[in-house]
């Protein structure tokens, strides 16, 4: 599946704006993390702009996540590699990879980044950086649905949180006009 048709895919099955924009954001940060890692970038990129497909028609179902996609994305063809990290990001699965920690961890981080930059005087992404950021993970009462224990598996994939959170900033700056942020 080429990234064109997976966006249309995704713009069929999600009509909330903020969770198109959050499966964006991870698409960005999966591809700044397999480069960083020289995996495959439209793998993991692809991995992160799908991975919450039937999030809107799962929300009263919550049993049901990732197992909607994951079926979508068997029907459409796409490998057990990019069906099973789905998975295991809604703790279906258990993670075996490097791609599978990365999108875990990386799933919560994006919304913890935009709570952050909301609260930010300039409510942008520009205005962050990894002090303001750590000094916001510290707080366990700001963004608190942004889970710190599943952020920090970063370290899974032998990254500091520091070095996860600068290049998940990153990434998510990178395309900041998309988030409108």
């Amino acid at each position: 599946m080429e990234r064109e048709e997976a966006l249309n895919l995704v713009k069929s099955k999600v009509s909330q704006k903020n969770l198109v924009k959050h499966m964006l954001a991870t698409e960005a940060v999966m591809r700044r993390l397999a480069r960083h890692f020289g995996e495959k970038e439209e793998v993991w990129g692809l991995t992160g702009l799908i991975h919450d497909l039937d999030y809107q028609e799962t929300v009263d179902n919550p049993d049901m996540h990732a197992l909607i996609t994951a079926d979508i994305l068997k029907e459409k063809g796409l490998s057990e590699e990019i069906i099973h990290a789905v998975k295991v990001h809604a703790w279906k699965a258990e993670a075996e990879s490097k791609m599978d920690w990365a999108l875990y961890a990386t799933d919560p981080t994006t919304g913890f980044i935009v709570a952050c930059a909301l609260m930010h005087p300039s409510k942008k992404l520009a205005s962050l950086d990894l002090k303001f950021l750590m000094n916001r993970f510290k707080e366990k009462r700001f963004a608190a649905g942004a889970n710190r224990e599943q952020i920090q598996t970063c370290e899974k994939i032998n990254l500091s949180l520091e070095e996860f959170l600068s290049m998940t900033l990153e990434a998510m700056q990178s395309i900041s006009e998309e988030l409108g942020l």
